[in-house]
């Protein structure tokens, strides 16, 4: 997929538009968006999202559209599992509900510049050494493998990092939330943090963790750096509304853990799959292509998540009605 340097810049620009718009609203206005203004938001970004692969359709063929539709899929999967764990740093943190919006915002827009970083760098990897396709294929079916065995993160697995621990302890922080600032004076005129800045970095850095699993994966469904970027974008932008559309709903969805480990162990054997067709390890085949590996096409791969996601939310949804039928309490089956 050749992309042109102007084609680049435009997408860029239009992004960062939208991004900076998006703040622009939540800063003159902070407050706990309705039901209703989160559900607009969120159709909003999925329209956009939908609307860029219809494009990439246009221009670059049904290939290429096809790789999109399934790394935003599964991108998207994968950031909606991010929010319990925002649900656990807001909880930690006590954040006020109205201030929530401007915190996410901000620490997702740190999330994409990170996430960019290490896209870019995966991609100058891939290129270089062909062999890292194993290690990232290992690493999603390690990964797809935790998720069945331990489930979901709860507020007893969130550590903080090693980032979070040095703001803690060498910033000067404030006792409390000054609004939405995140600065504020103390008792002596000096300018100081509040912990509405250390949050920001507990959801920037936190996603940057997360995303050892998702670039991963969408490198197993594609090595174009423009598709790459493009789906983790669109994955993130409309997060933040989705947090508040969902809600206490995300308890509901007992069964994501185990769709989302499906789609990552799939795309881990893809991506070993991948590797043996460009094999060149010694120790390998004596370092020669494995022909007989079978080779998935995107189709499959699409087919494969999409499957997945749907009979994974059908289940779930039909769980929860069962437990409310019952009268009992609507939790995750490791609750």
């Amino acid at each position: 997929m050749d992309v042109a340097g102007w084609v680049w810049a435009v997408t860029l620009i239009g992004m960062t538009g939208v991004l900076i718009a998006d703040l622009a609203i939540v800063a003159r206005r902070p407050h706990e968006p309705s039901l209703r203004e989160s559900a607009l938001w969120v159709t909003l970004y999925v329209c956009l999202a939908v609307l860029f692969g219809i494009g990439i359709w246009y221009f670059a063929g049904a290939e290429f559209a096809g790789r999109y539709a399934a790394g935003w899929l599964t991108e998207y999967s994968l950031s909606v599992d991010n929010l319990f764990i925002f649900v656990v740093i807001m909880s930690r943190f006590a954040v006020p509900r109205e201030y929530q919006q401007k915190v996410l915002m901000i620490g997702i827009i740190m999330a994409l510049v990170m996430r960019g970083l290490f896209i870019f760098a995966g991609v100058a990897l891939i290129n270089e050494f062909v062999w890292i396709f194993y290690i990232f294929g290992a690493f999603l079916l390690y990964t797809a493998a935790k998720l069945v065995t331990q489930g979901e993160l709860d507020a007893g697995d969130y550590k903080e990092n090693a980032l979070i621990k040095f703001s803690r302890r060498f910033l000067p922080i404030s006792r409390g939330y000054d609004r939405s600032r995140l600065t504020t004076k103390s008792d002596r005129g000096r300018r100081i943090f509040t912990p509405l800045a250390i949050v920001m970095i507990a959801i920037g850095t936190t996603d940057l963790i997360f995303a050892l699993d998702s670039i991963p994966a969408i490198f197993g469904l594609t090595t174009e750096p423009y598709i790459v970027f493009t789906v983790n974008v669109f994955a993130l932008m409309g997060l933040r509304q989705l947090y508040f559309l969902l809600g206490g709903l995300l308890n509901r969805l007992a069964y994501l853990s185990v769709g989302l480990a499906v789609v990552l162990g799939f795309i881990g054997v893809k991506l070993i799959l991948e590797a043996l067709h460009q094999n060149n390890v010694p120790f390998i085949n004596a370092g020669a292509v494995v022909p007989w590996a079978p080779e998935i096409p995107i189709q499959v791969s699409l087919g494969v998540i999409t499957g997945t996601l749907v009979v994974t939310t059908v289940a779930s949804l039909v769980r929860t009605r069962r437990l409310r039928s019952r009268g009992a309490p609507v939790m995750a089956p490791d609750d």
